[in-house]
């Protein structure tokens, strides 16, 4: 395994707002990271690479409850503030439990995110701008 989650913790402390988040995701990219997954709830992350081994960052914070109702019109107006630098990543996480977005997956090789549901369905497909 080529990274660790000290490598991702360093490359994602670079981040200020969604703005920068593209040149996150180039970042960890390099590093070996194929795809991941987030959950809101706790934060954590699990970091895959293309053999499919992972790492977790686990817990990063207090758990948030996630809404069980989608409200995926006021998570897309949510999320466009978030990407255009408008939110920092704790306000997103709380917008996204807010709306029912249980969490997302993050594709570093076809560079979508898709945000799912509490069911883990997916509910809103982005690119990732390169």
């Amino acid at each position: 395994m080529k990274f660790t989650i000290e490598n991702i913790k360093e490359e994602h402390q670079k981040v200020k707002s969604g703005a920068d988040f593209p040149q996150y995701i180039q970042a960890i990219k390099a590093l070996g990271v194929s795809h991941y997954k987030t959950y809101v709830s706790d934060g954590n992350t699990e970091y895959f690479n293309n053999e499919n081994q992972s790492v977790q960052t686990g817990s990063k914070y207090d758990v948030l409850p996630i809404s069980k109702t989608l409200n995926l019109e006021n998570f897309k107006t949510r999320l466009k503030l978030h990407q255009q630098g408008g939110t920092d990543y704790m306000t997103f996480c709380k917008d996204c439990a807010e709306n029912g977005i249980n969490g997302w997956t993050m594709d570093l090789n076809e560079m979508t995110c898709n945000y799912f549901d509490q069911n883990e369905s997916f509910v809103l497909t982005e690119k990732v701008p390169g």
